[in-house]
């Protein structure tokens, strides 16, 4: 089962959908779409609160010219270890400035969710057992010092320049 969580807790009902074979958007839900199907319906409408979902190879700057119209952009994390969804997310907030919601979707795990959200990623779907049984629980890892800055500001700390800290909530 897959949940959506954010920093406010899990969402209940959330109407976007990852159509696959097996799953369909119902009528009170909506679809996220492929980049070349949001593009195709983005040029034949004026469509708006639409979303789109970025897979790995995906080139999200195509997205640029109808970031106005997205509600949400889902990127997708296929496997623990590709993070290339790191790279679009932090694309769209910082040299795109898109302010909407940006969602993890696929194989999201409880380590990698605090960079996940340094990288401006604000919604998760998540369906790792250990991972819904931590975020229940409120024990989310956290992340002292980080290296670089991100779209996400952490708090400037004495020393060197370009370490930073983060302020424990």
């Amino acid at each position: 089962m897959t949940r959506i969580w954010r920093e406010t807790g899990f969402v209940e009902n959330d109407a976007w959908v990852v159509e696959t074979e097996e799953v369909k958007a119902t009528e009170e839900q909506k679809p996220l779409l492929p980049l070349a199907d949001l593009i195709d319906k983005a040029e034949a409408s004026n469509d708006v609160g639409l979303g789109v979902l970025i897979k790995p190879g995906d080139d999200v700057r195509k997205l640029e010219p109808y970031l106005y119209r997205l509600e949400i952009v889902a990127v997708e994390f296929p496997a623990f270890n590709d993070g290339r969804a790191f790279s679009h997310a932090s694309l769209l907030r910082d040299r795109l400035a898109f302010r909407n919601e940006v969602r993890a979707v696929g194989d999201v795990l409880i380590d990698q969710i605090p960079l996940m959200l340094r990288c401006g990623i604000d919604s998760f779907a998540v369906k790792n057992a250990t991972a819904l049984k931590r975020l229940e629980e409120g024990r989310l890892p956290g992340i002292a010092e980080h290296y670089q800055p991100t779209a996400r500001d952490a708090e400037k700390t004495g020393g060197y320049s370009w370490r930073r800290r983060t302020v424990a909530a």
